[in-house]
């Protein structure tokens, strides 16, 4: 059988902050990081949470380019940056993707100052930038075409939908589907028109109606929210993501569970998992 031309796999899953203890074991307790295999040409890296150390490690063997790209500037998505090999590795190339907005890829490289970690962002070896002003992006070479769309988060954030031969993959974490005014930027209507049909729809799904109000305006979707939006969206599959950091793996597999019992009323087409540590997918 010939190898996969894309793998999809999850290195972090939760939110907020790192989450480990044995409550998490089962579905890991790292911040947010996704990787996308493309054959052996090349890896995207979609956030750059503590997930991305392992990751790193294993890359680490190859040389094959890696593109990194970053959906906002909270810690969770970026404190795993400094720990990741590749970053030390001087023939590498990695390349940080967006420097849509400069802003971004300097909170990579800024949390690296000499004083809060020991190595510096300018002294690092291996990294260039792209400028991305354009809806649309095509990696040349790489057959991949990226699109990103603004979501509802404090502070500004992108999602992301990466097409590759045929396949697609949208990347919506940190996105408040019912989000206050506020911080509103974009509607459910259009976030499902984005990811419409998508092969793999990885989702914020970081709280339950019964976390609100307290917790409305912080940036992240309840359930039902993303249980209709993919439903509109008519994915294939959801992964629900972002996990609240004293979720415990029970309560996970209970979300699971509610999460299936409603798509099979109402969208029974639709798989759905909630992301654990190691979780892949190919084609």
């Amino acid at each position: 059988m010939s190898a996969p031309s894309l793998v999809v796999k999850f290195w972090g899953v939760r939110g907020t902050i790192p989450a480990p203890g044995p409550d998490t074991l089962r579905y890991g307790g790292n911040t947010a990081c996704v990787s996308l295999q493309l054959g052996a040409v090349a890896t995207i890296i979609l956030d750059a949470g503590t997930g991305i150390r392992v990751l790193g490690k294993q890359l680490a063997a190859h040389d094959a380019p890696i593109y990194l790209l970053i959906s906002h500037k909270h810690w969770d998505h970026i404190q795993g940056f400094p720990s990741f090999p590749p970053i030390y590795q001087p023939a590498r190339r990695i390349t940080l993707l967006p420097a849509l907005d400069a802003q971004m890829a300097r909170a990579l490289l800024t949390q690296m100052d000499g004083v809060h970690f020991p190595v510096r962002g300018r002294d690092l070896p291996s990294l260039r930038l792209r400028s991305w002003r354009a809806g649309v992006r095509e990696l040349a070479g790489l057959g991949l075409t990226v699109t990103r769309i603004a979501v509802n988060h404090p502070g500004g954030a992108f999602g992301y939908k990466l097409t590759y031969q045929e396949r697609t993959v949208a990347y919506l974490t940190d996105n408040e589907l019912g989000a206050p005014p506020q911080i509103r930027v974009n509607t459910p209507a259009a976030f499902a028109a984005f990811c419409q049909g998508a092969d793999l729809l990885i989702h914020d799904a970081q709280y339950l109606p019964q976390d609100m109000p307290a917790k409305r305006g912080w940036g992240h979707s309840i359930l039902p929210h993303v249980l209709e939006m993919a439903a509109t969206a008519q994915v294939q599959h959801l992964v629900l993501f972002h996990h609240d950091p004293d979720r415990s793996d029970d309560e996970l597999d209970r979300i699971q569970a509610q999460a299936r019992a409603w798509l099979s009323q109402h969208a029974p087409a639709i798989q759905c998992t909630v992301a654990y540590e190691g979780l892949t997918f190919a084609w």
